[in-house]
């Protein structure tokens, strides 16, 4: 389980909903998206794939969906995650067994988030 899935696991998901999504997000058929949300992935494969090929229009995408700040946020967080995707590979890092978000778990009430006051201890993990 990579990072991404461990935070999902962390937001609730179970292993079924987390692998249907890495399905889908692996696809090519993101229709059941936002449109912000596909501008954000389809940049995100763009620059996984071909950095170099990033254009003025793909920016331009992002800037018209998410706002100036936003889509600042959205390139940030993306070449950060390459960015580290890439050192961690360069090292062959192997990803921790167990997840290492899991003490920031939050317990869903009626459809909302509450967050814990502390992690819960290891034993009831």
């Amino acid at each position: 389980m990579g990072h991404a899935e461990m935070k999902l696991a962390v937001a609730g998901l179970n292993n079924r909903a987390i692998a249907d999504l890495r399905e889908q997000l692996a696809g090519e058929d993101w229709s059941r998206f936002h449109p912000s949300e596909r501008a954000a992935f389809r940049f995100a494969r763009k620059q996984a794939r071909n950095p170099s090929a990033i254009a003025s229009d793909d920016l331009q995408s992002l800037f018209d969906h998410f706002g100036g700040e936003r889509a600042l946020d959205v390139i940030w967080w993306i070449s950060q995650t390459h960015y580290m995707t890439r050192i961690a590979d360069a090292f062959q890092l192997p990803l921790e067994r167990e997840n290492v978000f899991d003490g920031f778990r939050s317990d869903r009430t009626h459809g909302e988030f509450v967050e814990r006051a502390e992690p819960s201890p290891p034993e009831s993990r």
